[in-house]
């Protein structure tokens, strides 16, 4: 089930239709308090959230969602007319998985919300701990460390960042990025990895310097020779 939290009709109205007639379940709602109610009766595998909604805005919203121990690991698609950077890393910041900026293509968001769907299906692999200098990540337990700081990022961040320490020392395209943790292909647009290796960069705190910026091609994580 999806659930879809936007006040325009005639958006919701199309999406909705549009994700069950692929035979996605769906349901839409105008006012955050339908959609509070509804959370409390079925917990959905996806939300779909407008950022200027009446009553209460998408990001109180998803903040909310994120304080949950219950609600915290369901992923939250972002669907705002709010097209600037700092709308997007504000989003990012607050707990969102992805953006999808408004007018949006409709194969390009159900691309984006299969992805989702895939990976919140995968089985995470067990007992597995990666580790370079200073930063561990448990990927059974999606427990991020940096030395002894336990480190709280969303679900696309731990995605990221396990994909690029699987890979440590080796280059990865935005495309290759873009493939795996979003699940649809590069189409020259590259904010989307940009902005969540840099809201990475800056939880990871002193382990943020691993992540290396390969000028016209990609990002690596390698451990620098001056702290080993």
């Amino acid at each position: 089930m999806i659930y879809f939290v936007d006040d325009d009709d005639s958006i919701r109205e199309l999406i909705i239709y549009t994700l069950n007639s692929q035979g996605i379940e769906a349901e839409g709602f105008a006012k955050p308090s339908e959609f509070w109610k509804a959370m409390e009766e079925r917990i959905p595998t996806l939300i779909l959230l407008d950022i200027m909604l009446p009553e209460e805005d998408g990001i109180s919203i998803l903040k909310k969602i994120r304080s949950k121990s219950l609600w915290k690991k369901i992923p939250v698609i972002m669907l705002t007319a709010k097209g600037s950077e700092f709308d997007t890393v504000l989003g990012l910041d607050s707990g969102a998985d992805d953006y999808v900026p408004k007018p949006f293509r409709m194969m390009e968001l159900l691309s984006r919300i299969r992805a989702h769907l895939r990976r919140n299906d995968e089985v995470v692999e067990e007992n597995k701990v990666l580790k370079l200098g200073i930063l561990s990540v448990d990927s059974q337990k999606h427990i991020v460390k940096v030395g002894e700081d336990e480190i709280v990022l969303t679900l696309k961040e731990f995605d990221l960042l396990h994909f690029l320490l699987e890979n440590k020392g080796i280059v990865l395209t935005r495309a290759q990025i873009l493939d795996r943790i979003w699940g649809y292909e590069f189409d020259g647009e590259s904010r989307t990895v940009d902005v969540h290796i840099r809201t990475l960069r800056q939880k990871l705190k002193d382990a943020g310097k691993y992540i290396e910026t390969v000028r016209g091609v990609g990002y690596k994580l390698e451990e620098r020779i001056d702290d080993k």
